[in-house]
Order: structure tokens, then sequence, then C-alpha cells
């Protein structure tokens, strides 16, 4: 079956009504079991933009990341997956896209994707990255194991990088465990973090973009110790 590499049937006011209407449906279910088994909290909610398009950057521990992320806001947002989970079936396929995904090809440098990351953000959309590619595990986010991807992707739009820190969804579903435990997960949204600045050729040196990545890694690293204190 063939996936669909660049999401532009999904975003902003492009929208259908049966689009909008699973992803409310999905927001009230997730948000509602959540609540019920995590007793989740979110903090620091005033920190998301009110208008514009912005890259929402957690850190990453776990499978549960990704589908529990709707909890901290009602509006849609488009996610980077595995392309595989698109090849399972159609409904897949068509679920997945609905409610915001679109498919990436992590065993290649998938410049379709980065297209695809770039037109949702003109459009003014909402997309998440993982600067740390893939989950990890423990209480810290190393510097060896951050993409420079969200950062170029943010100097290359000009847009903010909104810092998520997430507690304590690696105890919840510990990497190759299928049982998910009531364990109380913290959110921690930190406030946007500024584009590097673009030269006059409209570029984003890549010192730069490392510099941001770092500081990125930084903020990351204060709210996930924030997040886990208050659970």
């Amino acid at each position: 079956m063939a996936v669909e590499r660049v999401g532009t049937d999904l975003g902003g006011s492009d929208l259908t009504l049966l689009q909008r209407g699973v992803w409310r449906v999905a927001w009230f279910v997730v948000a509602g079991v959540a609540k019920a088994w995590f007793r989740y909290e979110v903090h620091g909610r005033e920190n998301l933009p009110a208008e514009g398009a912005f890259i929402l950057s957690p850190v990453h521990r776990s499978n549960l990341d990704t589908p529990l992320l709707p909890v901290i806001r009602k509006e849609p947002i488009r996610f980077m997956g595995k392309d595989s989970l698109w090849k399972v079936n159609r409904f897949s396929s068509w679920f997945l896209t609905t409610l915001g995904g679109f498919p990436v090809d992590r065993d290649a440098a998938d410049r379709a994707a980065m297209a695809a990351a770039e037109e949702i953000l003109a459009r003014g959309d909402t997309l998440v990255m993982f600067p740390e590619g893939t989950r990890r595990s423990g209480p810290v986010v190393q510097p060896e194991n951050m993409f420079d991807g969200p950062s170029f992707v943010s100097g290359r739009q000009q847009v903010p990088i909104v810092p998520v820190g997430i507690a304590d969804t690696e105890a919840a579903m510990p990497v190759g465990k299928k049982f998910v435990y009531p364990k109380k997960l913290v959110f921690v949204i930190g406030e946007p973090i500024p584009p590097p600045q673009q030269n006059d050729n409209g570029r984003v040196p890549r010192r730069l973009v490392k510099e941001h990545t770092e500081l990125l890694r930084q903020r990351l690293q204060e709210l996930f110790d924030e997040a886990k204190s208050l659970r």
C-alpha cells in the first residue's frame, strides 16, 4: 500500500468537518482515559502561543508520549510517525493522518518528511518534533542524543520551539513492555524559544543551529526535572 509522504490534506483551516469531528472525539477519549488512569497534570499552558505556527518539542521516554500529547491543548497538532504504522491497513493510515500524523522514514534522510514539516508550519499549524529522535531512557537529556532537526526547521521557517518536560511515561510504559501502569503523569510546558536568526541570504548558519539545539537541550532538562519534582 502506498504511503502518503506529505500530509497536505490536514492542517489549519483545511480541516474537513469529518476530520475535526474525529480529532474532537479522539481528544475527549484520550483526555478522559489519561485523567482516569494517569491522573495527569499540565503546567504552563499559558506558554503555548495563542496564534501562529510553532514546534512542540518534548522529551521522549515512552511510546505513550505521542498519543498523550494532545492532552496539553485541544487544537489539532501534527506529528511525525514511523512509516510502518501507515502500512498496517487502510484504516490505520487514514486514522493516523486524520489525527495529524504523517510518515517519516527513520532509516534514511527523509527529505519528503522534512518538506512536509516545513509545509505544515508554513500553513500556521503546530508540529511535534522530538529533539531526541527516538525514545531514550533515564533522567538526563544527553547532548549526544540531541538532533538538530527542530532547530533547523525552526530557523528555516522562523517559528518558535515550545519545549515540554514529561514525567513519568517511562515508568508507565517502559521500553519493551506492553502493559501500561497507572503512574501519575506530569506535563510542564516551557516558554517559547525564539528561532535561530537567518543571515542576509535567508539561511541559518550551522553554528547557530548547534547553539540553538544546546539551548533547547538545557531547557528540556530543566522542564524534565521540574515535571519529575511535581509528581
